[in-house]
């Protein structure tokens, strides 16, 4: 397994798996994580996943960069790989596609050829790898969106979109859990609470999970979010069995 570690400032470290956004190096980049937080290294505070990267965070009064490059490298050369497999989990996400709640479906329309049906049945038709959460509480960075629907993002961002936005910026989709200024071609919004900062597990999913959009109409997302609002909604996955 190839890798190189980095220094970033004086309070972290950086293992680089590759520069390409992969399954592949996603899973090796998920089974370093695993393995070094096994570990319990004194010092170490924060292990922060990316596309192709772990940044490990550590306090430097605690303990020095060359004696925690030497622990990573000795934890990642026993490391196996594999270990960063994960039976596959999908989470459905109800999305209310275009009108009010997807002002720009007709954008990604017109940019693709594509009718509102075609761009919806393309968005719908695959279940999204999630290879991190960042920005905000619960934000998914996707893997495997359709070329055909690709679409740049707006030339003027919003000051606010809605939680729930479903949206498209160039080869990505991903959704905003909690509203929020953005410049993303938003095509729907989902009802689904996707952080909850009260509830036991405040974010639904985790990396190396998958998502799969799952289309409704205007009056099924106001039935689901009158039952998220009062507690009887009960949350849709597939799980592969062990």
């Amino acid at each position: 397994m190839d890798y190189r570690i980095l220094p970033v400032g004086d309070s972290a470290i950086t293992i680089i798996f590759g520069n390409e956004i992969d399954p592949g190096i996603s899973a090796v980049v998920r089974a370093a994580r695993k393995n070094l937080m096994k570990l319990e290294i004194p010092g170490v505070t924060e292990y922060v996943q990316t596309y192709a990267t772990l940044m490990v965070h550590y306090r430097p009064v605690d303990i020095e960069y060359d004696e925690l490059a030497a622990k990573i490298s000795g934890a990642l050369s026993g490391m196996d790989a594999g270990s960063g497999k994960m039976k596959k989990h999908t989470i459905l996400i109800p999305v209310c596609y275009g009108g009010e709640y997807g002002p720009d479906l007709p954008t990604v329309c017109s940019h693709s050829g594509l009718s509102e049906e075609e761009v919806i049945a393309i968005h719908s038709g695959v279940d999204y790898l999630i290879y991190m959460l960042g920005f905000m509480p619960g934000f998914v960075y996707l893997g495997g969106m359709d070329k055909r629907i690709s679409t740049p993002r707006l030339k003027n961002p919003r000051e606010r979109l809605e939680k729930g936005s479903v949206g498209i910026a160039a080869d990505q989709t991903g959704i905003y859990p909690l509203a929020s200024p953005g410049g993303w071609q938003i095509i729907g919004r989902t009802p689904l609470k996707l952080y909850d900062h009260d509830r036991e597990t405040p974010i639904l999913y985790e990396a190396g999970e998958y998502i799969r959009f799952v289309p409704v109409s205007r009056e099924e997302f106001l039935d689901i979010s009158a039952k998220i609002e009062d507690g009887s909604y009960e949350y849709q996955w597939i799980r592969e069995e062990d």
